[in-house]
């Protein structure tokens, strides 16, 4: 009878043991699942104007994918994003400052009529123009007797924005691609061994 209550006191002794593992684990896991620098971050979002109306959204869409940290997210969303965990929701406001910058009064560029396409004069309308560093978009901001005034700031920049974003998933991201190896410079051959000199008599 000693030896049975032996036995079942080191089994429930072994069974606390695994289950406070499995709970350290499990509270690990959740912590894990915070967004923190170096995460990979699922969120739903939809961006409004100041004035209410909506300018962007994910409704429909696959949740934007993002490394918290790594400077992928405007600085204002970024920052009120840190510490959410999965499953929470917050409305955000982010400043000019502190989304796509104030209006820069240097990336107004006056080029002349003729280099615009017929399509493209028009106040708003968006055009590329290809750079060293790729291409960037311009509106149209204005049209003069024989030029237009493009601008290149970004088109939110100057404009407070209203975020409501979901974090729906937190995960740690894939490691990056293995680079291919440099492949082994093959040996040389070595050279054929001489015959040696028959023996002199």
């Amino acid at each position: 009878m000693p030896m049975i209550r032996r036995s079942l006191i080191t089994a429930l002794a072994a069974l606390t043991l695994s289950a406070s593992a499995f709970a350290a684990d499990a509270e690990k896991a959740k912590n894990d699942r915070v967004v923190k620098d170096g995460m990979m971050v699922s969120i739903e979002y939809t961006l409004k104007g100041s004035d209410g109306k909506v300018i962007e959204s994910s409704k429909g869409r696959d949740p934007l994918k993002y490394i918290h940290g790594q400077k992928m997210m405007i600085p204002g969303l970024e920052k009120e994003l840190t510490g959410m965990k999965v499953g929470g929701e917050k409305n955000v406001r982010v400043k000019p400052e502190d989304g796509y910058g104030k209006i820069d009064p240097r990336a107004f560029q006056e080029v002349p009529k003729e280099k615009i396409p017929a399509n493209g004069l028009k106040v708003g309308a968006i055009l590329t123009a290809q750079t060293p560093n790729g291409p960037v978009p311009m509106r149209v901001h204005e049209i003069k007797e024989n030029t237009v005034v493009m601008d290149m700031n970004h088109p939110m920049a100057g404009k407070t924005l209203d975020f409501n974003v979901k974090v729906v998933d937190v995960q740690t991201p894939p490691p990056p691609a293995a680079k291919s190896a440099t492949p082994a410079v093959p040996t040389k051959p070595a050279p054929p061994a001489k015959p040696s000199e028959p023996a002199k008599k």
